[in-house]
């Protein structure tokens, strides 16, 4: 163990900045003369310590790499500390921090990254994922959603499909996940339990619609609010600090003027989070207009009806105004970018980079099942491709995103938009320890890493070429929530 820690913690650790398509690329090597001084816990209530390469966000412009680093979890799930190197010898961490009866992992050619934050999914439509992409919107909803849907009134036909979900979402590396529901309250709940169970950080809503739905599956106004609210208050009951409820209108066109008043109320009196959708495809804009002729714009609706707040997350806004972005920027509202979803159903590509320049919050989502995969890593690819395809439409104008800059949506960005960025999102001391462990090398992996590739090159290859496969274990606030079945070695024949 002494060895092994000097020579993990004590051998030089190299830490690289960088930044893509424009980003200002800087390298520093620390070697021991370097030491800086890092503040380790003084009592002993250390979980864990990860030894090796660790990789996580700081802003948008700025990933870093740390090539033999030392990062701390407490028996509380909270990051302890995280340092390049120590200014400890081996003797003294252990004599000072108690390590000798911490659990040292060392992460040899794996690495360490924050865990994946998905801010847009719909969990029963992942009963249909990668089905009935070929019509617009609003025919999909009419078509595959509403009637699916309708059958969750069933707890027998929504266990299933909510308990693949969560494990699916947490395979890809999702520890955080943002889910619409159902209208029905008594399997919101069950998708709540379900949940808990398994430990994913979660938001959950039960959605709301009293409209422009079909018979079989619609609410009348009063009951929509009062389960909602019923459901609000029960799952705040929970004190569960990884489950949060969401009022949830499905949005405009399905949810009258009464209904999203009623819903901006309970918002308010609990101070929770709202999430809808906003200009996802010309059709369903063209229908908001008509419906609500006295307002300016589909963002003024959700304004005047109490519904943009601070904590307000809006999937895709692919067609907003610039006098619809200034006012989410007033509210301090965000968008949720949905792009697999805007690709499949044809709804249009979102300007991400506008925006972010203009200072409005962008997380992104999966969209399952608009978006025919659960993953974020797809997510993540996704969001780089849709960029270049406005940065050519924009005649170059509009830079494109780079891969660590889709990372950042995906983890720290997506916790910003969630308002959690300060619990999670990277590897901050004293946040929650929501970690991904990734093999490269991991059995069947997609991923060819070759002796030149640094490892920054090996967190590229991942976002781009990696999958399930690769991500071997999963932390939420410090509890392993999966891991790979490990390979057992084979008994030698005699």
């Amino acid at each position: 163990f002494m060895s092994l820690l000097r020579n993990s913690l004590l051998g030089g650790a190299v830490l690289h900045r960088g930044r893509f398509h424009g980003i200002k690329m800087r390298e520093t090597t620390y070697r021991r003369r370097h030491h800086s001084t890092v503040t380790l816990p003084t009592t002993h209530d250390l979980a864990t310590v990860f030894l090796g390469t660790i990789i996580h966000p700081i802003s948008l412009t700025r990933v870093d790499v740390y090539n033999r680093a030392a990062l701390g979890v407490r028996t509380d799930g909270t990051i302890a500390f995280l340092e390049p190197q120590t200014t400890q010898d081996a003797h003294g961490l252990v004599q000072r921090y108690g390590l000798a009866k911490t659990t040292l992992v060392e992460l040899g050619h794996r690495f360490l990254m924050p865990g994946l934050v998905d801010t847009h999914t719909h969990a029963p439509q992942y009963v249909f994922a990668g089905l009935g992409l070929d019509l617009p919107l609003l025919e999909w909803l009419r078509t595959y959603t509403f009637p699916t849907e309708s059958k969750f009134h069933s707890e027998d036909y929504a266990q299933p499909v909510y308990e693949s979900i969560a494990r699916r979402t947490l395979e890809n590396g999702t520890t955080t996940c943002c889910y619409f529901a159902t209208i029905h309250a008594h399997t919101t709940h069950l998708l709540v339990q379900i949940l808990r169970r398994v430990g994913q950080r979660a938001f959950v809503g039960k959605v709301c619609m009293d409209r422009n739905a079909p018979d079989f599956y619609v609410e009348s106004t009063d009951t929509s609010l009062h389960e909602t609210e019923g459901f609000v208050r029960d799952t705040l009951a929970l004190e569960d600090p990884l489950i949060t409820p969401v009022i949830t209108p499905r949005f405009v066109p399905t949810c009258s003027e009464k209904l999203m008043r009623g819903l901006g109320d309970i918002g308010s009196r609990y101070n929770i989070p709202i999430q809808s959708h906003i200009s996802e495809n010309v059709s369903e804009v063209s229908w908001v207009r008509e419906l609500h002729p006295t307002c300016d714009h589909y963002a003024g609706v959700y304004d005047t009806m109490g519904l943009l707040t601070s904590q307000t997350i809006m999937a895709h806004g692919v067609y907003l105004s610039d006098d619809e972005i200034q006012l989410l920027k007033e509210r301090s509202a965000g968008v949720s970018h949905c792009p697999n979803s805007n690709f499949s159903l044809c709804s249009g590509f979102c300007a991400v980079r506008k925006l972010l320049d203009c200072g409005v919050k962008v997380g992104l989502g999966t969209d399952c099942s608009g978006g025919y995969s659960a993953s974020m890593l797809d997510c993540i690819r996704q969001a780089t491709l849709c960029s270049k395809v406005v940065h050519v439409h924009s005649n170059h104008s509009m830079r494109a995103l780079g891969i660590e800059e889709s990372l950042y949506l995906a983890t720290l960005g997506g916790a910003d938009l969630l308002g959690l960025s300060d619990k999670i999102g990277n590897f901050q001391e004293g946040k929650d320890f929501d970690a991904l462990v990734v093999d490269p090398h991991s059995p069947g992996s997609p991923i060819d890493v070759f002796p030149s590739d640094h490892p920054r090159d090996v967190l590229q290859k991942f976002l781009y070429n990696g999958d399930s496969r690769n991500v071997v274990e999963v932390f939420v606030k410090g509890r392993k929530v999966h891991q790979t079945d490990p390979i057992r070695p084979q008994k030698k024949k005699k």
